[in-house]
This record gives structure tokens, C-alpha cells and sequence, in this order.
């Protein structure tokens, strides 16, 4: 017998759930009981049907996650454990042998963690907390995860905690971060081996969890294409993309940020890797705006997302338009251009719409080389647009 309190959605909040998405905003909900924050509820529909079972949290625009769909389901250790295990061996077939020094071991909604990332880096596993639910449970879940490693004969010595986003506050949570589980090694960071090229990651100061592993296949792309080329990359944060065109044999490479600490970690990583990597910090608008046209064949367009939320998503496509613009006006016929979009809400069609009319103001026509998103450690979960988020392509400018 089930001893959850119960909410009642309504026909919109029904049917969201139905097509596989896990959230349930305040709109949806018709009544509820007097529930606690935290807490474990049932879902059911006007006709009392059940839905799903899923943490509560007043203070969430995201009033209930749904974690569950079976009535046979109960939330102990065994259930985290098998959730971890589902996570983790999918990592372990789809991820390159060669890239499995790191990768993303939860990606939230997509494994049915909603509100948790986990990544890996080398010995260490790096969290971040953005639910009530799982910051309530998370002594279980991460001792889930060390035993699923373990039992993969998989060291993992540390659990660094990143839970120093904003968003946490919207929840009703406190920001940090420190070691949950303090690793043999104190250091807060470590070298990791992504496509035989290496990266120092700073999992305490470095941006989200400390390094993308997104990106990881895509830059392989660009490896492939760089041979005997002069490559600029914009927005070059850590240099992967830029150290991977080199690593191709490209014949020049530039690298370009606004951060001066991001020039100087990507630096680091070009001595790790004994690479020869010119670098430019600047606005990568203004940057652009002066460089020699044909001085380069291949440019890499690479900028932080232009918008987190829908009511700056005009401006955002407008920035995304006038950066490819700029990059197109520099390439010679038969030059490469790879650009990449890490906005949600910028949506696929959106940014192909933002490049073809920068096509237009450019006067040069594209050729579609190859159209990704990300490694597929960060699925998309069909009927949760929220999973999707990075586009990634590649033109031939002519």
C-alpha cells in the first residue's frame, strides 16, 4: 500500500507527463495535500489515475520531478543503485574506450536524475546538486556511484562538490562547493586525456564542473579537417578545439578569448601538449571586425550560450548572426567555417535560420559538411527539449 501524499494535475500537466517530460510546474496542479518540501509525491490526473512519483518542492518554479512511473518502485539505496548502474554501463558502451578518463556519468533529466550532473575526471567524480529531492538524498546516490565504479573495477578515490550555482537558491538551497569525499590526492585538479590530447581541469575555479566534455566527438571533426590549414578559433576557453586542429597537422593556429585566465589555462595545456599555439585576447566581435580577410581557411566559432531565458532570445540571434557573419567575410572560397550554438533556447532551427542570413549579408553560399550536438555521454531524452541544448556544424564557404 502507498503511504505518499497525492497532487492532482491538471489535463495540460497530464498530458506533459503522457509525452515523457518530468516536470510539473504550479500551473498544472489542480489540489494537493499539505506536502513538505522534499518530500516523495504521487501524481494523479483529475480522474485519480496515477502518473508518476516525483520530489515536491514549494519553492521551485518546478513544483514536483518526476523520478518514477512504476507504483512497484521504492526509493531506497537499491533504487538509486540500479538508476546509477542504468547510467553508468549506457556511458560504457556509447563512450570511445580511449575517452573513458572522462566523461559525464549523470546528465540530470536524461538518466532520470533530475537536477543532478555528475562528471569524471580522471580519480575524481564532480557533482552538482540543483534539486531539493537529490540534495536530500544525495549520501545514498553517491555512494551508489562509488560502488557502481567500483564494481567496474574503476578507481574512484573523491567526490568534489560544485554546488555553487545560483539556481540552488531557487530552490531553497545554499551555495558551495569542497570535497564530499575527500580524494588521497587533495589537489583540486587534475590531467585528463581526451582524443590523445591532454587537458589540466580546475574542478574548483574552472566553469561549470571544470572542463565541457560535450564537445569531445566534434572535436575530432575538426581534427580531421585541419590538416594543412590556418585555423582560428574563437572563444577557444581551455584551446580544445584549437589544440585538436593542431594536433591534425593544421599548418597555423590561432586562438582567440576575451579572458585573459582563460588564455592563460588554455596556455598551459599547449605546453602540457608541447603545442605552438598563437593567442589573441579580445572581444571576438571586435577581434574579427579587424583581422586580414583570407588570412585563414578554417575558423571555429565557439561562444558561450547568448541567452539563458526566452525573453533574450531576439538579441541572442542577432549576436549569433553578426559573429558567423564575421567569420564568413574572413574565409576564402573553400574555406571551413564550424560554428556552434550552447543555448536551449535558441533552438536548432533557430541558429540555422541565424546562419543563413548571415550567408546572405556575407554574400557567400554553405555547404553542410556535418551537423552534430553532443558526445553522446549528454543524451537528448525525446519529449525534454531541456536535453537538447548544443548544435554543432560545419560549412564549406564558397
Amino acid at each position: 500500500m502507498r503511504n505518499y501524499k497525492t497532487i492532482i494535475v491538471n489535463k495540460k500537466g497530464e498530458d506533459r507527463l503522457k509525452n515523457n517530460h518530468p516536470w510539473v510546474f504550479e500551473g498544472n496542479i489542480e489540489s494537493s495535500e499539505i506536502i513538505e518540501d522534499g518530500s516523495l509525491v504521487d501524481v494523479l490526473n483529475e480522474k485519480k489515475k496515477y502518473l508518476g512519483t516525483g520530489f515536491y518542492n514549494s519553492k521551485s518554479k518546478i513544483k514536483v520531478r518526476i523520478i518514477s512511473r512504476n507504483t512497484n518502485d521504492k526509493f531506497d539505496y537499491e533504487f538509486f543503485k540500479r538508476r546509477v548502474g542504468y547510467a553508468l554501463n549506457y556511458r560504457l558502451e556509447v563512450i570511445n574506450k580511449d575517452n573513458l578518463n572522462s566523461f559525464r556519468v549523470i546528465y540530470g533529466e536524461a538518466d532520470e536524475f533530475s537536477g543532478l550532473t555528475v562528471d569524471k575526471f580522471d580519480d575524481v567524480l564532480v557533482t552538482e546538486v540543483l534539486s531539493l529531492g537529490i540534495d536530500l538524498r544525495k549520501d545514498i546516490i553517491y555512494r551508489a556511484l562509488i560502488e557502481s565504479f567500483k564494481e567496474k573495477n574503476i578507481l574512484i578515490t573523491g567526490i568534489y562538490e560544485r554546488n555553487d550555482n545560483p539556481i540552488r537558491l531557487k530552490e531553497g538551497l545554499e551555495e558551495y562547493k569542497g570535497w564530499y569525499l575527500k580524494s588521497n590526492n587533495f589537489s583540486t585538479t587534475r590531467i585528463i586525456v581526451e582524443n590523445d590530447i591532454k587537458y589540466l581541469v580546475d574542478f574548483e575555479s574552472g566553469q561549470k564542473t571544470g572542463f565541457f566534455l560535450d564537445q569531445k566527438y566534434n572535436r575530432q571533426l575538426i581534427k580531421k579537417l585541419a590538416k594543412g590549414k590556418n585555423v582560428l578559433d574563437v572563444c577557444t576557453h581551455t584551446g580544445s578545439f584549437a589544440m585538436n586542429a593542431y594536433f591534425g597537422g593544421a599548418k597555423s593556429v590561432t586562438a582567440i578569448d576575451i579572458s585573459e585566465k582563460a588564455l592563460s589555462d588554455a596556455c598551459k595545456n599547449f605546453e602540457l601538449n608541447e603545442m605552438n599555439i598563437n593567442t589573441i585576447c579580445g572581444d571576438a566581435f571586435e577581434v574579427l571586425e579587424k583581422l586580414p580577410k583570407k588570412k585563414y581557411d578554417f575558423i571555429i566559432l565557439d561562444p558561450p550560450a547568448f541567452t539563458k531565458s526566452k525573453s533574450t532570445i531576439n538579441n541572442a540571434l542577432k549576436g549569433y548572426e553578426r559573429l558567423n557573419y564575421l567569420g564568413m567575410k574572413l574565409l576564402p572560397r573553400g574555406g571551413f567555417l564550424a560554428t556552434a550554438s550552447c543555448s536551449h533556447f535558441a533552438t536548432e532551427e533557430d541558429f540555422r535560420e541565424a546562419i543563413r542570413k548571415a550567408s546572405v549579408l556575407a554574400d557567400v553560399k554553405l555547404k553542410l559538411v556535418s551537423a552534430t550536438g553532443p558526445s553522446p555521454d549528454h543524451p537528448e531524452l525525446i519529449g525534454v527539449p531541456e536535453t537538447k541544448y548544443l548544435k554543432f556544424f560545419i560549412f564549406q564557404v564558397f
